[in-house]
């Protein structure tokens, strides 16, 4: 077939296929957070008992560590439709409105990125969740009149990279809240076994370790990778149980030997050589590295501090001497600068 004939819904449809395979559909399927999966099962299990929608449910957490797949998990085991939508979706109390009348009885709603709805409609949903119940605003001014109207009893499955930007109001109307933590490294290499089953590639148990080890203690990054060394090992060729194989396809894609990307080398790299390790505010790190702060505060730095390679300290970021062996440089006395207005 030419280039020009490839159909490119097709492939979408492809891709979205084997994302929606990799993904476990009950508790039992699920690796890694065991204490979260007894927990989630009890809940289920008692509603099912009582015949009722279960309990609103949290998950609070890291991103990539599997919320997403959790909802539907808990929409699958307990037999009831799932609706998605996500915080910077509902900016309106008429969206929410809208949302929340159109759902079934016994439906499960599934708002990802909860933190980020618009207050308005986050103080909807609190006499939403507790009494299944809204109020709709009609006219304006003096004339205005509120109507109640009766929701289907629903299960509400939030999910928040940010915990604490929830409102108490509402964190407190969650029957229960789920705190997902980082994978340690046999659970990932399970992830990978699993994953690679689907994918069709053969992998060593050395292979699965070495994917396990680069993959920052999150599924989902080890399931990317897990499909870039696929991709290697389809256009290279050579055995599946090719340890080095896996190196060279993960080095490709500048994703180093502890997980490191790019951007966190870059981070660490002018830190240190570029202000003597620290401290720096994370503004001037940011212009510097020529990134939003945002993203070096959010996705950058987490793994930095949990793994050791920087410290953050009241005067700003400074990198540990452990950031230094890494890269190979001599370990220096700070003189760095600092951004004030980062204090």
């Amino acid at each position: 077939m030419c280039v020009d004939e490839v159909n490119p819904q097709a492939v979408d449809e492809t891709e979205l296929a084997i994302e929606g395979a990799l993904r476990p559909t009950s508790l039992a399927e699920f690796i890694g957070q065991p204490k979260v999966r007894g927990q989630l099962q009890l809940l289920l299990d008692a509603a099912r008992i009582q015949e009722r929608p279960a309990d609103h449910i949290l998950l609070a957490g890291p991103p990539g560590l599997g919320k997403t797949t959790l909802a539907m998990i808990v929409a699958h085991e307990s037999g009831r439709p799932l609706r998605l939508s996500s915080g910077p979706a509902i900016q309106h109390a008429g969206d929410l409105a809208a949302l929340l009348s159109s759902l079934q009885p016994g439906e499960v709603l599934f708002i990802d990125e909860i933190h980020r709805m618009a207050r308005s409609a986050e103080e909807m949903l609190y006499l939403a969740m507790e009494d299944f119940r809204i109020d709709i605003m009609v006219g304006k001014g003096a004339g205005a009149t509120s109507i109640p109207l009766d929701l289907a009893p629903f299960t509400l499955v939030g999910a928040t990279t940010r915990s604490g930007m929830l409102p108490n109001p509402l964190r407190d109307r969650f029957g229960f809240t789920a705190h997902l933590e980082y994978y340690d490294p046999a659970e990932l290499e399970r992830v990978v076994e699993r994953s690679a089953i689907v994918l069709g590639v053969e992998l060593s148990a050395r292979a699965r370790a070495e994917i396990a080890r680069r993959s920052r203690g999150t599924p989902r990054i080890a399931n990317r990778l897990l499909r870039r060394v696929r991709d290697y090992l389809l256009v290279h060729g050579g055995a599946g149980t090719d340890v080095a194989a896996v190196g060279a396809a993960l080095e490709l894609y500048d994703v180093d030997p502890i997980g490191l990307d790019r951007l966190d080398r870059a981070v660490l790299d002018i830190l240190i050589r570029r202000f003597g390790g620290g401290p720096v505010g994370l503004g001037t790190l940011s212009v510097t590295v020529g990134e939003e702060a945002d993203t070096i505060e959010s996705v950058v730095e987490p793994y930095l501090v949990r793994i050791g390679l920087m410290g953050r300290t009241p005067r700003g970021r400074v990198a540990t001497p452990e950031a230094y062996a890494h890269l190979g440089v001599a370990p220096a006395h700070a003189t760095g600068t600092l951004d004030m207005d980062d204090l």
